[in-house]
Formats: C-alpha cells, structure tokens, sequence
C-alpha cells in the first residue's frame, strides 16, 4: 500500500461533501479545530450546496471531489458528512493525477465507498475517522487520533476486555467500514477483497435481521475465508420487530449483533473483537486503513496499534 505524506503545520486540508447536504455554520467548530493544529482550510463548492438531499448535484459533488484530487497544493481531503451519495459520484471520479500525489482521504459511513475503491483498486491508504459534522461532539481522544494519523504519529489503543472476543496476536492491513455499505458493493465492479487482511466493520440505525442477511451475505461471498482478523466497530442504535421500535406485534429477531456475527463466524478461527471505539460514536477513533497494525486479543484488554 503507498501512503501519502503525513501533514505538517501550513499544509493545506479540503473539506466537501459527496454525499448529503450540510451548511458553512455546521462545520465551522472543525474548522476551528483544524486551524488549531496549524493547518490551512479549504472549502468546497458543495458546502453550502442543496439539490433535495445532497450537497447538490452528482455532477457538482464529483466535480467539487475531482478539483481537490487534481490540486497538488492539498495534502488531505476531509468527507464533511455521510448519509448517503458518495457510490452515485464513483464512476465519474478521475484517479490519474491522485494516483501522482497521494493524499490523505478521510471520513466514515457513506466514505466506505471511497475507502474500498482506493485500498482495493489504487492501494492506496486512507484514513477512517470522525467528520466535520460530528467534530463538535466528539471526545477529544477521539479528534486527537485524527490529528495523529493526518500527521504522522503513531497509534494505541488499548481496550477493556469483552467477553464475547475471540483471542488470538495477527498483523495485517485493515481495511473495511461500515457494514451497510460493504454489502452494497458486493458483486459490483467495485467490490473489495479481504484475503489476508484485518477486516473492519460497523454501523448504525439498522434492523436486528437487516444485519444477520449482510453478515450472511459476506459470509457466502467467501469475505471471511482468508481474513486475519475482524474488528466489530459501533453497532449503534440497532432496531428490533418490536413495540419499543413502533412495530404493531412484538415479534423480536431473538439475537444480539454480537450473537449473530459469533452464530455465522462460529466455523473460522480467525480472532474477533467487539465493542472497538469506531464508527457511530463519540468516541469514533481513527484507523489508517491499507497500513499494518498489531492487533492482539487476550483476556485483560484488546490492543491496537499501527
């Protein structure tokens, strides 16, 4: 995997949306924060913009995305939201110059999209991490994990035990994100392949079933039989057929995410490791995807490092 230049105070960082819509005023803290740590911001064209949902049209956010590629002076470019969007701009999207000065780009969710098709095709890293959108409630822990991806620094994270984990000690490049969105892509020209690496998964606001079917969808798509590693990320805010969740007749699916995942992985004996401060979280810290980590699951605590 190549990795582009970590930053330095004066660099230059972009923010835009590929997906949904959002306001100058609702990323202002983040540009605050990044100004903080020396770095010079600028603003795409779809900030600010509106076409129904999203941050104006599919031409105007691939052509907002394609300008901050191609510009050499920025070092990163920084995904202000998710939602939903980035898969409709993938194909109108112009690697060649990225592919001649790497950087850094970053977010979460719906930027899964974007994440798999540059560690997968380009093999290139990116990082997984917190959003402009979400900087403002967001743990510091979790905002300083960002700024020592971006500049360079080394990582670990050292997390309490959980009793559902499944020990073991692998290296590998991480690669992954949210589970929704890698479900989309299987069997399309922009699939991902998870052979010998640590695969990563999260989400949130989703029905009990909706996530066995995507569990069992990557299963019989062959996506666990050469993985190192799964990493089980926030599964935040999961819904059930029941009263609680405005159904009419209690009628529960009858497993935890963490259940299902074990129910369905039960014939590997790759590790696994729940709970991970990553995805739909406060606490949303940051991994550098395509770039190798130590990751070892033992009795006392979960580590990670890179």
């Amino acid at each position: 995997m190549k990795k582009p230049k970590s930053l330095i105070p004066g660099d230059t960082i972009a923010i835009l949306s590929t997906a949904r819509k959002i306001s100058l005023e609702e990323i202002q803290f983040s540009i605050n924060v990044l100004e903080s740590w020396g770095l010079k911001v600028v603003i795409g064209a779809t900030i600010g913009t509106q076409e129904n949902q999203f941050a104006g049209s599919d031409e105007i956010r691939a052509r907002d995305f394609q300008k901050m590629l191609d510009n050499k002076n920025i070092k990163a470019i920084l995904c202000a939201r998710g939602g939903y969007g980035t898969i409709r701009i993938l194909d109108k999207l112009n690697f060649t110059q990225f592919m001649l000065n790497p950087k850094w780009i970053i977010g979460y969710s719906d930027i899964t999209v974007l994440h798999t098709h540059i560690n997968t095709y380009l093999a290139v890293q990116t990082i997984h991490a917190t959003m402009p959108i979400n900087f403002e409630t967001n743990i510091g822990k979790s905002l300083n994990s960002l700024k020592k991806s971006l500049f360079g620094e080394k990582i670990s994270y050292n997390i309490n035990f959980n009793k559902n984990n499944r020990l073991g000690d692998v290296k590998g490049d991480v690669i992954g994100g949210n589970l929704s969105i890698l479900y989309s892509l299987l069997g399309t020209k922009s699939g991902f392949n998870t052979d010998n690496k640590i695969l990563f998964i999260e989400d949130v606001d989703e029905m009990l079933y909706h996530v066995d079917r995507m569990i069992v969808s990557l299963k019989n798509a062959g996506k666990f039989n050469k993985i190192k590693a799964l990493i089980v990320g926030g599964m935040s805010n999961m819904r059930d057929n029941t009263k609680e969740f405005g159904f009419s007749n209690e009628n529960p699916f009858g497993k935890t995410v963490k259940e299902i995942i074990l129910e369905h992985t039960k014939e590997f004996d790759f590790p696994i490791c729940f709970e991970m401060p990553f995805g739909h979280l406060n606490e949303n810290n940051a991994i550098v995807f395509g770039k190798e980590v130590n990751l070892s699951i033992n009795k006392k605590a979960t580590l990670l490092e890179f």
